[in-house]
């Protein structure tokens, strides 16, 4: 495989409740090992606001078989924790915003927002806990060595505002993209060339999903490409 060029950057809208940025997981953390490539997270909020929503019999009903499906494409694991315990908890509420705050204060104090992603998915996919409850965010937070009072003094001055400015932001970024949900990827080099990803067909094959953006970075930055770029935000 030829050498990655510098300053490539994978984009990557998604939100820590969505089924297939789950099954997308594998494919972030393979791109995460490409020294050349960056990785730019822009958080949808799907569940926020009005569309915030109680576990009822009906949402397991209606994820089930998206996660059985998601499971066999990807094999990423979903827990008895989740599928017996989270999807029957009629006290837990499914909200975006605190898992993402908490992502965002990853990032701000440690860098670390891809993990934190990573963290709050499998929390609640395998471990069936309440990833929209503030002690449950900072007890993982603590589990991914991060330190407890500089987190929670991050995730404070994350909330509210500051998350809903990232969701407004990230919801640009997928229709600049031309994205239709999540997650939705695209690869951008430094002089404006960005084209999306499309990782569904790579679910479970993070190998070839690595060859395909080789490929494409090779392509753009080629002097005889004839691809033309679109305009970053």
């Amino acid at each position: 495989m030829n050498p990655l060029p510098q300053r490539a950057t994978l984009h990557y809208v998604f939100d820590p409740l969505c089924g297939w940025c789950y099954a997308a997981a594998p494919l972030i953390e393979a791109a995460r090992r490409l020294p050349a490539l960056a990785i730019e997270f822009h958080g949808g909020g799907m569940l926020t606001g009005s569309n915030r929503r109680p576990v009822t019999p009906q949402w397991r009903d209606y994820v089930m078989p998206h996660d059985r499906r998601i499971a066999e494409l990807s094999d990423q694991p979903f827990g008895a924790a989740y599928f017996d315990g989270l999807l029957n908890d009629s006290g837990a509420v499914l909200d975006s915003a605190p898992p993402l705050t908490a992502v965002l204060a990853a990032e701000a104090e440690a860098g670390r927002g891809l993990d934190m992603i990573r963290r709050v998915q499998h929390a609640h996919y395998v471990e069936g806990r309440r990833i929209a409850e503030p002690a449950v965010l900072r007890a993982l937070a603590t589990e991914l060595g991060l330190d407890g009072a500089a987190f929670s003094e991050a995730f404070d001055f994350m909330a509210g505002e500051p998350t809903r400015r990232h969701i407004d932001d990230s919801r640009r970024w997928l229709a600049q993209i031309g994205g239709q949900g999540f997650p939705t990827l695209a690869l951008a080099t430094a002089d404006g060339w960005l084209t999306p990803l499309d990782a569904g067909r790579h679910l479970g094959r993070p190998d070839a999903w690595v060859a395909q953006i080789d490929a494409l970075l090779n392509q753009a930055l080629s002097p005889t490409s004839s691809t033309s770029p679109k305009e970053l935000p």
